[in-house]
């Protein structure tokens, strides 16, 4: 059977983004063995559950809002964006229910931003300070580069032909478009990939066991490869990696550590 993905829809405020997007990500999931699950952030917690129960992982994707900045103690400044309670509820249940059985996390945009504030991290509000533009990757196919840990399990399994190294880092054209961006990491998670020219996290992980393999398969990242899915290699390789990984899980005891 193909694996189950839990997918929230992307907003309880604009129908318009969820319309466009959504899809997007139920796509890829598609071509790449899964079946896509929608969880609509008008459900109750116990109707939430049932449909959990029935997924083998859970793909959190972006959103128009800001994780609201009091989660992570701090005030929110005029350039972050109205938190959306909805679509926060919705989350919690789903990564707790993720770390809980070790069902496989993939983590998209505003979705890596929620995970990393829910395991304890904190986030950059605004980047518009910054040298690189983070954003253009609403309206060009390539904004940036990331520097891409050579050691990381991200880079184990993208194209190579895409992610050539230079100067000791695997170097991925990315579509970003975001605005805020993580500080500080949360428990049990470890930067994968940074953008050369400032800094700012781009991805994410959990932890590794022997062999390549991952104890608890978590990864984050902050740009948007359902929109290159059918461009690019690599994105699709995140894609098949997380699908395969989800076909793989099987329940296992709830656990109290962060991976």
């Amino acid at each position: 059977m193909k694996p189950r993905i839990a997918i929230p829809v992307p907003t309880s405020t604009d129908l318009a983004y969820n319309q466009r997007s959504w899809p997007q990500y139920a796509a890829a999931v598609e071509s790449s063995g899964g079946t896509p699950v929608e969880i609509p952030l008008t459900a109750t917690p116990a109707e939430i559950a049932n449909l959990i129960n029935t997924c083998q992982a859970v793909l959190l994707p972006g959103s128009p809002a800001d994780v609201n900045p009091q989660k992570y103690g701090q005030d929110p400044i005029p350039e972050c964006s109205p938190a959306d309670h909805a679509r926060e509820n919705v989350d919690e249940l789903l990564i707790q229910d993720a770390h809980n059985l070790y069902k496989p996390v993939f983590a998209i945009c505003f979705g890596l931003q929620f995970l990393n504030v829910w395991r304890g991290g904190t986030l950059v509000q605004d980047l518009a300070i910054l040298p690189v533009n983070h954003t253009a990757g609403r309206s060009v196919a390539i904004a940036h580069t990331a520097a891409i840990a050579p050691d990381s399990h991200l880079g184990s399994f993208l194209d190579p032909a895409e992610a050539p190294v230079q100067e000791e880092f695997l170097r991925l054209p990315i579509n970003s478009s975001h605005h805020q961006a993580i500080g500080i990491p949360g428990d049990g998670l470890r930067v994968a990939a940074r953008c050369p020219q400032d800094g700012v996290i781009e991805a994410v992980e959990g932890g590794q066991a022997s062999e390549g393999a991952t104890s608890h398969f978590v990864l984050g990242v902050q740009w948007h490869p359902e929109r290159s899915y059918d461009l690019s290699p690599s994105s699709r390789a995140l894609f098949d990696r997380f699908v395969a990984q989800a076909a793989n899980w099987t329940p296992r005891p709830v656990h109290t550590s962060v991976a």
